[in-house]
C-alpha cells in the first residue's frame, strides 16, 4: 500500500479523490439547476486533463494548483457560491458578503501555472512571452466567464440566475472577480519562477 502512495502516481490518487468528492457533492445539491451550470465547466476541466495526461504530465505541483479550483467550484456549485457556510470567515473578518467565491475567482488564476509549465517543457516561448501569455490566458478565461455568468442570468432569469451569477448585491462584482483571477495569476506566476525548477516544473 504505502508503494501506492508515491509521487509518481499523486496524479491518480488526486483524480480518484476529487471523482469521489464530485460523485458527493452531486447529491442533494441546494438547486439542481444551478449545479449542472456550475459543474459544467468543472467536468470539461477534468476531463480534459485525464484525456491529455499520456501526451503531457503536468508536474505535481501543477495537479495540485487546478485540483485547488476544481474543489473549490465543486462546493460552490453544490451550495451555490452565495450559500455556501462560510460564515466563520465572514465574521473573523468582518465582511458584509460571503467572499468564497472571490477566493474561488482566485483559485482561477493558479492555471497560470501549468501553462507556463507547458511552454517551458516544450520550448514554445521565452520567459517574458510564457509569462505574458499565461497571465493574458487567465485575464480572457475570467472576461468570458463574466460574460457567460451574464447572458446565463438573463437568459435563466428567477433564483437560479441570480445565484448562477453571484453578485451579492455588489454592482462591481464582475470587475473584482476578474481582479482576484489575475492577482491568482500573478501569484502562482511568481512562484513559477523562484521554485518551478525547484519542484519540477521547468525544463
Amino acid at each position: 500500500m504505502r508503494r501506492f502512495f508515491t509521487a509518481q502516481n499523486f496524479p491518480f490518487i488526486l483524480a480518484a479523490v476529487f471523482a469521489i468528492f464530485f460523485a458527493l457533492m452531486a447529491i442533494n445539491p441546494v438547486s439542481r439547476e444551478v449545479w449542472i451550470a456550475e459543474v459544467i465547466p468543472v467536468a470539461a476541466i477534468f476531463l480534459l486533463l485525464c484525456i491529455t495526461f499520456p501526451f503531457f504530465r503536468f508536474s505535481n505541483v501543477s495537479y495540485g494548483l487546478m485540483a485547488v479550483w476544481l474543489f473549490w467550484h465543486t462546493i460552490g456549485g453544490h451550495y451555490t457560491f452565495a450559500g455556501v457556510p462560510f460564515e466563520w470567515v465572514t465574521d473573523l473578518f468582518g465582511f458584509e458578503r460571503n467572499h468564497f467565491d472571490r477566493i474561488g475567482h482566485f483559485s482561477v488564476g493558479f492555471y497560470a501555472y501549468p501553462i507556463a509549465e507547458l511552454f517551458i517543457s516544450r520550448k514554445i516561448a521565452g520567459p517574458i512571452v510564457t509569462t505574458l501569455f499565461a497571465l493574458f490566458t487567465i485575464m480572457s478565461v475570467a472576461a468570458a466567464y463574466e460574460i457567460i455568468e451574464w447572458q446565463y442570468a438573463v437568459i435563466q432569469g428567477g433564483e437560479a440566475g441570480i445565484e448562477f451569477l453571484g453578485s451579492q448585491g455588489d454592482v462591481w462584482d464582475a470587475q473584482k472577480d476578474m481582479l482576484a483571477d489575475t492577482l491568482g495569476a500573478v501569484f502562482v506566476l511568481v512562484l513559477f519562477w523562484i521554485f518551478g525548477k525547484r519542484w519540477g516544473s521547468r525544463g
